[in-house]
């Protein structure tokens, strides 16, 4: 079988609702309004796809939303339908997603026989509360925000809308465009104050001898560093294999990336400190260019009397921290969303912490 020409995933899924999934579509159900996208997991709806992506989950796939009436009268037919009338292959690739060892894992494969597709008919509701715990059209609530990954909200908002003709889609994903201001600015304050708790370490961890440690304390820095910036750039970070690729894309990769690389590669503590150190005065500076806070100071300096050189990122933490208005985000713990809080030292050192987030999460079932 000859390897079609690659096409990004989410052209490839544009061109098959237009070109074979709407007529039957229009067929079956004359006139009933509906949407069309392409959201949800997969490294096509972010942007990052490339032919390697084609060995699984990935093809001529997207979501087909109706009405929840329209979606229990006739989801099961349409399915039903395309599974009949769907080209076995399109631009080459197979409509035929082969079940694979993996739970939810498919394959594109040729068939003889109906294709097993990836056309999801259901209605908003069902598929946001799937996604993310909860429906983005209505009221997102503040422990809404607080526990759902940024992997899920970027799936979300990015992708593709092909059709609204419920006029759904532009509305949550709108409403999930962005955190509200002051969650905001406690979030960029959880993520300096994540900074705050280990950028000692590096220097603590090589002055013992331990050069293995330091690195490791030192990759995890510049792995928060990166979600500082994305965050400064109001965009959601994704999860670790598309962290680098969303950063790659940020207005200061071009100035922080170097740094970041020599911290990485430096093999004593002194050389990797020094080009984090860098990398701190840069993205203060970035801080007070956004003009949140009043300037704060962006210069490194020693960490209280021990020889080591810090930011003393705890002063961003505290400067965001006036600015914020509502009081109930007053209030939080400076541990952050999910994605802060699941290794922030404050939870491993504290255990009321960890109670009152398990607590929240019991008590909310959305968490």
């Amino acid at each position: 079988m000859t390897t079609p020409v690659f096409i990004p995933g989410l052209e490839l899924s544009r061109r098959f609702y237009l070109e074979a999934v709407r007529p039957l579509l229009d067929e079956a159900v004359p006139g009933a309004a509906h949407s069309a996208a392409r959201l949800g997991s997969g490294s096509e709806v972010l942007g990052f796809d490339t032919a390697r992506s084609a060995d699984h989950e990935w093809g001529p796939r997207l979501q087909i939303f109706l009405s929840p009436q329209d979606a229990a009268r006739h989801g099961e037919r349409l399915s039903a339908l395309l599974s009949d009338r769907l080209p076995k292959t399109f631009y080459g690739y197979p409509t035929h997603f082969a079940h694979t060892g993996d739970v939810g894992i498919g394959v594109m494969q040729a068939t003889g026989g109906p294709v097993h597709h990836r056309v999801d008919v259901t209605d908003p509701a069902t598929w946001f509360t799937a996604q993310l715990g909860f429906d983005p059209r209505k009221d997102v609530t503040l422990a809404d925000w607080l526990a759902t990954p940024t992997q899920r909200l970027a799936e979300v908002t990015a992708g593709a809308v092909f059709h609204d003709g419920l006029g759904q889609l532009a509305l949550a994903r709108a409403n999930l465009a962005w955190y509200p201001h002051d969650l905001w600015l406690y979030l960029l304050a959880c993520q300096w104050q994540r900074i705050s708790q280990e950028e000692a370490f590096v220097g603590r961890c090589g002055e013992v001898g331990d050069e293995l440690g330091s690195a490791v304390v030192a990759a995890r820095l510049v792995r928060d560093l990166m979600r500082l910036c994305l965050l400064m750039d109001r965009r959601y970070p994704p999860y670790s294999k598309w962290l680098g690729s969303a950063f790659n894309r940020a207005r200061q990769a071009c100035e922080l990336t170097p740094h970041f690389t020599a911290a990485l590669a430096a093999t004593d503590w002194h050389s990797r400190e020094q080009h984090l150190a860098h990398a701190y005065e840069a993205i203060a500076g970035l801080h007070n260019e956004l003009a949140l806070t009043d300037p704060v100071d962006p210069a490194t300096r020693p960490y209280h009397s021990r020889p080591f050189q810090v930011l003393h990122a705890e002063r961003f933490t505290a400067a965001l921290a006036t600015r914020i208005t509502d009081p109930t985000v007053r209030a939080l713990p400076m541990i952050g969303a999910v994605d802060q809080f699941i290794d922030t030292t404050d939870v491993l050192s504290r255990p009321e912490l960890t109670r009152a987030a398990a607590h929240a999460t019991l008590t909310d079932p959305k968490r």
